[in-house]
């Protein structure tokens, strides 16, 4: 027996000591946001009293009387999120209306007050039950500005905020993140007051304590806002992060709601002090809450794919939000989206060609336990590096045969820190080592979307980083190609084209409404389209016989005879269909000339789409005239999130005359002048 142990000591003993590791480089993450990371996806739900009354931002003025779904199945819910490929979902539990999901004992503005379920409904508890059932994580967004409590902005409201914190952090189970808003302070109902309450957004909440609350109650919890402190704002509600994206933070610089938030901050900062990763926030509408008319404005597969790809494939989560309908339902047509993204998902990375390596061969390692070979063995808790000095360096990685890939994943070994400034691709080719990417950051996961390239060879390196990089995994794929959507265009003068990107692709349509076939016209030109239309079409690739998803445009009045009246910059750019153009107004107003009699029944504002906005249209009034001397007032209000959703505004009202239109901005967001993209009108 002895001699058997000897000889084990001795087999032991010939084993290579694996080296020390590296010194962290802070910020480094905790252990809960580590876990947070590790979810990677999961779902907004936007329902709530918005929903029944068509509104993003409610006034808090709305009854409770008006909220009764008549069909609410949180169950639902949590299926297509599972389905999905989701972890968890997050509820508004209470927007920024004040009206609450659960029968709280702080307001009388909650679904204890509504007919749902007489009274003795609790959609917090229905949909904690549900994610419990479809093992996924639950967690609360709570609005701490409260356009309905009488008390907002005075210390009582205070305590009434923390009163409703503590409820929804004790009665339903575990909560992996609680979300609060940036949007805090301005005009609401408040009681019956109607007046605007403006807020110091760095004190009022006194949020040093209003997090210990969250701290003692659900130590695991993440929590989000611009300034963290555990995750922060992208910075944008479009689905992006961005090509340089830090998950360090100046975090004592940032407070929820700051003006200059983006870009300075969104983006993080490589000299961060703290860890505060980026969500990636945005829902599969235009919108956040449902509005019928958004019923075809669904995210394609193709922009579901690029926001996949620039959220999680750009060192962020995403947070994909579903609009739930009147119903108390996830739309069909929300549902199978998201679930063609989950199927393309896993279509892209069904095959890790890393598997398919003769070698992997670095420039230099750390010895034992960090060599190269480590980023292939699909533990996120191993990883590559070189000595503490180095900070550049590759691995070279030779196929067993020439290979063909478009997708290349990478990730850093984060709990010690994110390190890489920069890196580059290359493959090897006849001439030698052609470079194909040279990026900037990666963080807990990078991944490029590359044209399609076959090689032999393919060589990663960083050129700069903080200190020792750390790679813990790499992934190679080959995803199969999609047939993007045609793009709908019409010109003023109603002359309506159709295009795809790509050669070797046919694309029929259908002008009435109808869903499009092959059996369908084939466009050939451009074609002509002045009255009310819905243009519907899709692209079928010639070689494969796949089929796009349908491109859907609803098309009013022509504008080719239409004239602007009012004073200002560029007035033509207002009716160009072009969203890429504006018009600068000098007194706050567009006023257009129709060229004709109408029945106007709604109108549609589209603000600048420039990078950074100017003059957007907060609050407006639109009125109608014959004369265009004497005007009629048929619609004014608000455009609630216009500020982080700049997107095209559609207001309805009763059906009126009309042969002039005047569109006047009673507020912008920035007090600059009015900016208009485009203005249009609805007749149908």
């Amino acid at each position: 027996m002895n001699k058997y142990i000897a000889l084990l000591l001795l087999a032991i003993s010939c084993q290579p000591k694996t080296s020390a590791p590296p010194s962290p480089v802070e910020p480094t993450p905790s252990e809960r946001q580590l876990a947070w990371q590790d979810l990677e996806f999961y779902a907004f739900i936007h329902f709530n009293i918005n929903t029944f009354s068509n509104m993003e931002w409610g006034l808090g003025d709305e009854k409770p009387e008006i909220f009764n779904p008549s069909e609410l199945d949180a169950r639902q819910w949590a299926k297509v999120a599972k389905e999905s490929g989701m972890k968890g979902i997050i509820i508004t539990a209470k927007h920024h209306d004040g009206f609450c999901l659960w029968p709280t004992a702080t307001t009388e503005h909650s679904v204890k007050n509504s007919p749902w379920k007489n009274g003795e409904g609790d959609v917090l508890r229905e949909l904690a039950d549900a994610c419990k059932e479809y093992g996924l994580k639950f967690g609360v967004y709570l609005s701490p500005w409260d356009r309905n409590n009488a008390h907002y902005g005075t210390p009582e409201y205070i305590d009434i905020f923390r009163s409703q914190l503590r409820e929804l952090l004790t009665n339903y189970g575990d909560i992996f993140e609680v979300w609060f808003d940036g949007a805090n302070g301005g005009s609401g109902y408040y009681g019956g007051a109607n007046e605007d309450r403006r807020v110091d957004k760095k004190t009022y909440y006194d949020w040093e304590n209003t997090y210990k609350i969250i701290r003692e109650l659900q130590p695991n919890a993440v929590i989000f806002s611009d300034a963290g402190p555990d995750i922060r704002w992208v910075g944008n509600e479009e689905g992006h992060a961005y090509p340089t994206t830090w998950s360090n933070l100046m975090r004592d610089e940032v407070y929820g709601g700051m003006p200059e938030y983006a870009p300075e901050y969104s983006s993080g900062q490589e000299n961060g002090t703290h860890w505060v990763p980026a969500e990636v926030d945005v829902s599969i509408r235009p919108g956040w809450y449902y509005h019928p008319y958004e019923d075809h404005k669904v995210k394609t597969l193709p922009q579901l794919l690029d926001i996949y790809y620039e959220s999680i494939g750009r060192n962020g989560s995403l947070l994909l939000n579903f609009p739930v309908d009147q119903r108390g339902l996830i739309h069909e047509k929300d549902a199978e989206q998201v679930l063609k993204l989950a199927a393309k998902i896993k279509e892209d990375f069904a095959e890790n060609l890393i598997n398919n390596l003769a070698s992997i061969e670095s420039s230099s390692d750390r010895g034992h336990g960090y060599t190269a070979d480590l980023i292939a063995d699909e533990k996120p808790e191993t990883y590559w590096t070189m000595g503490d000095e180095e900070i550049s360096g590759s691995i070279t990685m030779t196929f067993d045969e020439p290979t063909a890939f478009n997708r290349f994943l990478v990730q850093e070994y984060i709990p010690l820190g994110q390190r890489v400034k920069a890196f580059t691709l290359e493959v090897k080719t006849d001439q030698g080592w052609e470079e194909i990417a040279n990026e900037t950051t990666i963080g807990y996961k990078r991944i490029l979307r590359l044209p399609e390239i076959t090689t032999s060879a393919l060589r990663f390196t960083v050129t700069d980083a903080k200190s020792v990089p750390l790679i813990s995994e790499m992934g190679i794929y080959n995803a199969p190609n999609v047939v993007v959507a045609p793009i709908v265009k019409r010109n003023p003068q109603g002359m309506v084209s159709l295009e795809v990107p790509d050669q070797g692709v046919d694309i029929y349509y259908t002008t009435d409404g109808t869903e499009p076939s092959k059996s369908s016209t084939s466009y050939s030109g451009p074609f002509a389209v002045t009255e009310p239309h819905t243009i519907n079409a899709l692209a079928i690739d010639q070689k494969s016989g796949k089929t796009s998803e349908i491109s859907r445009l609803d098309l009013d009045m022509a504008k080719g005879d239409w004239k602007v009246l009012s004073e200002g910059e560029k007035p033509e750019q207002l009716i160009d269909e072009n969203y890429g153009t504006f018009y600068s107004s000098k007194d706050n107003m567009a006023i257009i000339d129709l060229g004709k009699q109408a029945a106007v029944k709604g109108f549609t504002y589209m603000p600048m789409q420039n990078r950074y906005l100017n003059g957007v249209i907060q609050n407006y009034e639109f009125a109608v005239s014959q004369d265009g001397k004497n005007w009629k007032t048929v619609s004014k209000g608000e455009f609630g999130n216009i500020a982080n959703s700049p997107i095209e505004q559609k207001i309805s009202f009763a059906s009126s005359p009309a042969r002039y239109i005047r569109l006047k901005a009673t507020k912008t967001l920035d007090g600059n002048s009015a900016t208009f993209a485009e203005i249009g009108i609805i007749t149908k």
